[in-house]
């Protein structure tokens, strides 16, 4: 640009009337000696009232009340026209900008790649739109959105730049500030030991955790998120519903997850809290419209579990071999006084026909007196026994879940059915009503159960050693237990006798009192119910046990 047009766009920019158009009028009332005739007929055309849609010069009016920096510059970058937003943002008086490039502005912290794109696009008649680091006149630095674009002649050639930018500085702090908390929240969350996991009221994850994609890794794909609110949803019943509608929340909830396949279960305990989030979408602008979401937190406690279960297995065996032991005791004194009874009432008929003798003799027998001591003192022996026969522990009568008892009962024999290598084939009913009964008399009779089982398949040489515990309900409400093996069984003629006291199928090498089956049916008969050998099972042994439910008992 020549000096006169400097001087002319100086004049104009300075000469600011209450209007732009006065402006324009006062500068070409005393146009500047050189001023192109091109020009002066553009701006004579920006002040006359011609009938047009938009005149040029509310354009003009435009941009110098606009509230972002505009710039005009040549080719140079040197500006040629700022308008008053650009003095705001810059703090740069017009008077001494224009004219100078618009690398004044820079503060030289920008990449030299980022200009060098910056002139790439622009030589290439295309516009840039990027960030730089500027600085105002007093040296405070602010970052400056900029968008540059050329201005094409008629020729389709540059013939100027126009550039807009704005103070993005509050806007990068506070988008920064806001990346930084949210950077922080979701590394405390990723770090946390615990599966965290937001849902909307779709119940969709939103956000989740390094834990949780873990756990879906786990899962095989599975989301984790739908097996905990199904298992939740189950626990809390109605509750959900209330908690879910209320912006409640709740904990130390337990949820076991089926893994799958042969995997055990993994335990979680959980907690959850629902909470409302205003809407951010455009149309929720003007209207408050508030989003629910579900917060669900789960800390896995598998091995706690496990050591609970080894806990509880070890004092519910330690329970059981001090039941089998008082058992064991009491039916021993209890068939001893029965053995001995019948001697005893022999002596005692002995002693009736001798008393009976002497009086008809009119004389005392020595001998009669002599078994009246011994009869005396055999008496005394067994109210001895009778008195240290161990009772029975008064157990509370109770609903029991047959499936869980016979699954304890179960594990305690792991280690035995490891051992010998037997193979259980354990199928319970899935949903098996519960009976009223004393869980440590009914745990008894299944432990005699299977005991009896192994025993029988201990010496299966060359056989496939089988145990096969089932659980059903009848139509009428009666529970059904059979416990079956591929021992050798027991022949028609003794299926009766083994339920006697002292008799046992085993030989000598096995030492047993012979009394498991007596005791399990003496429990059967507290129970109201039945037990009896399958008679057209042929490979092994096979017991049926049923008891009433509750529902039976009910109707009955």
């Amino acid at each position: 640009m020549s000096e006169p047009q400097e001087k002319m766009t100086k004049q104009l920019l300075s000469a600011r009337l209450n209007t732009l158009t006065d402006a324009i009028e006062s500068f070409l009332n005393n146009p500047p000696e050189g001023t192109p005739t091109d020009i002066l007929e553009l701006f004579k055309h920006a002040v006359t009232n011609e009938d047009t849609a938009l005149p040029p010069r509310l354009f003009f009016e435009a941009v110098e009340q606009a509230q972002v920096a505009i710039s005009i510059t040549d080719l140079d970058a040197k500006i040629l026209y700022a308008n008053p937003a650009f003095e705001q943002v810059t703090g740069y008086a017009l008077e001494n900008i224009i004219g100078k490039k618009e690398s004044a502005l820079s503060d030289h912290k920008t990449p030299s790649l980022v200009y060098k794109t910056l002139w790439g696009r622009l030589k290439q008649n295309k516009p840039w739109t990027g960030m730089l680091v500027n600085r105002r006149e007093n040296g405070e630095r602010y970052l400056a959105e900029v968008i540059i674009a050329p201005v094409l002649n008629k020729q389709g050639d540059a013939a100027y730049y126009l550039g807009m930018h704005r103070d993005m500085t509050d806007v990068y702090h506070l988008e920064q500030k806001v990346k930084s908390q949210k950077a922080l929240i979701e590394s405390v969350v990723d770090s946390a030991p615990v599966v965290i996991a937001l849902l909307n009221d779709h119940e969709k994850v939103v956000l989740d955790n390094h834990e949780y994609k873990k756990l879906v890794g786990d899962l095989r794909g599975l989301e984790p998120a739908k097996l905990f609110l199904t298992a939740l949803k189950d626990a809390l019943g109605n509750e959900w519903k209330d908690l879910s509608s209320n912006d409640g929340s709740f904990e130390d909830q337990e949820v076991s997850l089926d893994m799958g396949g042969n995997r055990q279960p993994r335990w979680f305990v959980c907690a959850g809290t629902w909470f409302r989030e205003r809407d951010s979408s455009a149309d929720a602008f003007f209207e408050v419209r508030k989003e629910s979401y579900f917060l669900l937190v789960a800390k896995e406690i598998t091995e706690l579990k496990h050591r609970q279960e080894e806990v509880r297995m070890n004092a519910l065996r330690a329970l059981l071999a001090e039941g089998e032991v008082i058992e064991n005791m009491r039916e021993t004194l209890t068939g001893a006084i029965h053995q001995f009874q019948g001697p005893i009432n022999m002596i005692a008929a002995a002693v009736g026909m001798l008393e009976r003798r002497s009086e008809a003799k009119g004389s005392s027998d020595p001998l009669c007196d002599a078994l009246k001591n011994a009869l005396s003192a055999a008496e005394q022996a067994i109210d001895n026994l009778r008195q240290s026969t161990p009772s029975l522990t008064n157990e509370a009568i109770v609903p029991v879940n047959l499936n869980e008892l016979l699954r304890d009962v179960l594990t305690l024999s792991t280690s035995r059915l490891l051992a010998n290598g037997i193979v259980v084939d354990w199928i319970p009913t899935p949903i098996l009503p519960p009976m009223l009964g004393r869980v440590g008399r009914l745990r008894s009779l299944f432990k005699h159960l299977i005991d009896n089982a192994l025993d029988a398949m201990q010496d299966n040489r060359g056989k496939l050693s089988e145990l096969r515990v089932r659980t059903a309900a009848t139509e009428e409400g009666m529970l059904r237990i059979i416990v079956e093996d591929t021992g050798p069984g027991i022949p028609e003629h003794l299926r009766l006798k083994v339920f006697e006291p002292f008799f046992t199928t085993k030989g000598r090498a096995h030492r047993s009192a012979g009394l498991g089956l007596t005791a399990v049916q003496e429990v059967v008969n507290l129970h109201a119910g039945t037990i009896r050998i399958d008679p057209d099972y042929d490979s092994g042994c096979r017991f049926i046990v049923q008891f009433p439910s509750v529902r039976y008992r009910e109707a009955v």
